[in-house]
């Protein structure tokens, strides 16, 4: 590794103009830098000091980040890196850089930083630590071919992933098309009804209140971190003492519409469909449970309603912002002023999303085959065993 030319912004000419990549720029999913930042020397962070060059690997180096990792791409040539990436700069003689992020990219890999990581708020790992890790070294032609096959095989996922972003876009295009844009209302829906007029709306259990003397049962929960953008992230779901009617109160049913109360302004409205993904599932008090008690609108298109720009215009203008949070409350949810097309197109709407799900569950299958499959090929590549 070679050492990594660093600067430092503030002592340039304020206006100048740099690249500038921070943890949030790399995608976790994708390995990549997805969102690199143009700032003025003027509004540099103190972390942005290294200058990086086509084919260094950057490392995250801080949890929850540390598969937070990225090839930098001729496109980022002599853009800044934050100090919570670890510079890797192959030597190209000894060292092949894709397969060098091939191989930060393996769990074998990720598993060993995660061990090593010490500190209470923020566990870390150090440069060095990453830098003296063992990397298995075979000479640089065979590097070469393993590289190229895992390049194939991420490939393939590469494709599947797109194909279910195009999913989602489909299913944008289509609420457009047969709806209009809900800022607008160019189709003229009915507009004199608020979400309070058609929904139940409540919050759900609260962490840590008194239940001394009463008899409880584990149940899982929703926490925020769950509910996420038209769709559940149920990878890790909580469980909560509750009493059987807690239970009972908060208990979800298949088509309630889970909405978050708060965080990034951007985010306010998020929200998805509860589908009966759990037998039995209650909620946080910071997520609030919709249960539609009209037959004039359907679950799909209520949950697209809120969530579209409609939605986000109107919680942005009523929340209350802190320090770069926001929140709404029951009030202002139970106020938002809904669209109302004839239900026979809501209906019809319902069927195409119900379609488009089939596909994306066709595809998330195949998704995860080719997942494990590359993992296996990556396994292989680095114990020397592709023939």
């Amino acid at each position: 590794m070679l050492d990594v030319q660093t600067w430092n912004p503030l002592r340039s000419d304020e206006d100048d103009e740099f690249d500038y990549i921070d943890l949030s720029s790399v995608s976790q999913e994708l390995k990549a830098i997805s969102d690199a930042r143009k700032l003025r020397c003027a509004e540099a962070p103190s972390r942005a000091r290294q200058l990086v060059k086509a084919n260094d690997v950057l490392v995250s180096t801080v949890r929850p980040n540390l598969n937070g990792v990225a090839l930098v791409t001729n496109e980022f040539d002599g853009a800044t890196a934050s100090t919570g990436f670890c510079v890797a700069r192959p030597n190209p003689e000894r060292l092949n850089a894709n397969y060098l992020f091939h191989w930060v990219k393996s769990d074998a890999f990720i598993k060993s930083m995660v061990m090593q990581a010490n500190g209470a708020s923020y566990p870390a790992v150090s440069d060095k630590i990453v830098l003296e890790s063992v990397i298995p070294l075979p000479d640089i032609s065979e590097q070469r071919r393993i590289a190229a096959i895992l390049d194939k095989a991420d490939a393939l996922r590469a494709k599947r992933r797109e194909a279910l972003t195009q999913l989602d876009r489909l299913a944008q295009s289509i609420f457009v098309e047969m709806f209009g844009d809900p800022i607008e209302n160019p189709k003229g829906w009915a507009s004199d009804l608020t979400l309070g007029d058609v929904a139940d709306i409540v919050s759900g259990v609260t962490k840590g209140r008194n239940l001394t003397g009463k008899t409880t049962r584990e149940v899982p929960y929703l926490a925020v971190s769950n509910v996420q953008d038209m769709r559940l992230s149920l990878d890790a779901v909580k469980v909560i003492e509750a009493t059987e009617a807690e239970i009972v109160r908060y208990s979800l049913r298949n088509g309630d519409l889970l909405l978050t109360e708060g965080g990034d302004p951007d985010k306010l409205g998020r929200g998805t469909l509860w589908r009966s993904q759990l037998p039995e599932c209650i909620h946080q008090n910071h997520v609030f449970r919709v249960r539609l008690k009209s037959n004039r609108l359907t679950p799909h298109y209520l949950n697209w309603l809120i969530g579209s720009q409609r939605g986000k215009q109107y919680f942005l203008k009523s929340a209350k912002q802190t320090t770069g949070i926001a929140s709404i409350n029951m009030t202002q949810l139970r106020g938002f002023p809904l669209l109302i097309p004839p239900l026979e197109r809501q209906q019809k709407f319902d069927a195409l999303l119900n379609a488009i799900a089939n596909w994306k569950k066709s595809l998330e299958k195949s998704m995860q085959a080719l997942d494990e499959m590359f993992s296996s090929v990556q396994s292989c590549g680095f114990k020397g065993e592709l023939e």
